[in-house]
């Protein structure tokens, strides 16, 4: 993040993806509301969102899914391999589960439709800028119906992926899978924000899942998610 002006927090820094410029414009004026958001740069293809997003390294990348050249979810892929640091976030028309599947398995650390809500958009940015993730409503609402099947054989896989985690890393874990982001997890136990990185990276690679969204759906099939944890 770039620092803003004042002394202020430092921006959010976007770049922006998508093959018709209607639609940028409107996601721009959007995101343009917070003062804390900045569109660094813009593509119209998904090959010009990868060769932008490794000459700017923005914290979030918006992917529309299709795109001429290199449709979003190709990108996102080299986005995430080329550019680890940068979050990318899925920006569609569609909804379709089969999407959703491969943008989880690209590494997106958000899903979000353009027919939402304005305010998903700038509460999704804000969200995966601060090391969590977001899901549109419908498409979480998805994901959850596709949770109900074959629940207990996930509830067996998911404790014994669990088994070889410390403890404090099953309390990261549970934070992660409350939704809560880095920042909020380092205040509720204690802990500096790098620290809360460094679990969350070992927890990734002892889960093998690309992505914290992953990690959370195993932590609530492991039944580490309480209902009374909550945000702050």
């Amino acid at each position: 993040m770039t620092a803003a002006g004042n002394g202020g927090p430092a921006a959010i820094r976007v770049l922006l993806a998508d093959d018709e410029a209607m639609i940028r414009a409107g996601v721009r004026a959007i995101l343009a509301v917070d003062p804390g958001v900045e569109v660094v740069a813009e593509a119209g293809d998904g090959r010009e969102a990868v060769e932008l997003a490794r000459a700017h390294r923005p914290d979030v990348a918006l992917l529309d899914i299709r795109m001429p050249r290199l449709d979003g979810l190709a990108a996102a892929d080299e986005i995430r391999r080329l550019v680890p640091e940068t979050t990318v976030v899925m920006l569609t028309t569609f909804g379709e589960d089969e999407y959703v599947a491969r943008a989880l398995g690209a590494g997106a650390g958000g899903f979000l439709l353009k027919a939402g809500d304005p305010r998903e958009l700038l509460a999704g940015v804000r969200a995966v800028a601060g090391g969590g993730a977001y899901f549109s409503p419908l498409i979480a609402r998805r994901i959850i119906a596709e949770l109900g099947g074959a629940r207990l054989t996930r509830i067996t896989e998911a404790r014994a992926r669990i088994a070889g985690l410390t403890a404090r890393e099953r309390e990261v874990l549970a934070l992660v899978g409350a939704g809560l982001s880095n920042a909020q997890i380092a205040r509720r136990l204690h802990l500096v924000e790098g620290t809360v990185k460094s679990h969350v990276s070992a927890i990734l690679l002892r889960l093998e899942v690309p992505n914290r969204v992953l990690a959370a759906i195993v932590a609530h099939d492991a039944g580490l998610v309480g209902p009374d944890v909550v945000p702050g």
